[in-house]
């Protein structure tokens, strides 16, 4: 298997997580189907193998994990506290029905996860979700929908 960043995908997002990216990445690579982790890099061990003076903590430990959810790659970067997530970057995920819109939900917002409105939700990592059902613009066309959208956290199909 070619784990080279050469691929038809042309934007790969960048996740920073704090000494956590390869915990993330398996957890993500089991929440969703067909999950993989395609590659791992390490820090240099030593300034003599590149490493710098402000990354000796970092010495020998994981530097990026990359990896394969729902066909899309995603690289994690353990980088250090400097930076966090929130909710002006999220990713989608159409949901067929809802029992998909249940299990996103429920998986995503365990274990220390955080329910928002409208179908958003950051997980147990800060990372922020939007599990929504695949016919959104079809639903949102019914009288109200978007009243009863905004009055949910998780979506609820058969309210619409």
């Amino acid at each position: 298997m070619d784990t080279s960043l050469k691929h038809t995908q042309k934007i790969i997002p960048n996740l920073w997580f704090d000494g956590n990216a390869k915990e993330a990445s398996e957890y993500y690579t089991t929440v969703f189907p067909d999950g993989k982790i395609l590659k791992t890099t390490y820090y240099p061990k030593t300034e003599a193998d590149g490493l710098a003076e402000f990354q000796k903590d970092f010495a020998g430990k994981v530097l990026t994990v990359e990896f394969e959810i729902l066909g899309m790659r995603f690289i994690g970067i353990n980088a250090g506290p400097i930076f966090k997530f929130n909710e002006s970057v999220s990713f989608m995920i159409p949901c067929k029905d809802q029992a998909e819109i249940d299990y996103y939900w429920n998986t995503l917002t365990a274990n220390g996860g955080e329910e928002s409105v409208c179908g958003w939700l950051k997980d147990k990592y800060g990372l922020s979700w939007q599990v929504c059902p695949e016919n959104w613009e079809e639903l949102n066309k019914k009288p109200g929908a978007f009243k009863k959208m905004m009055g949910m956290k998780k979506i609820i199909i058969a309210e619409f």
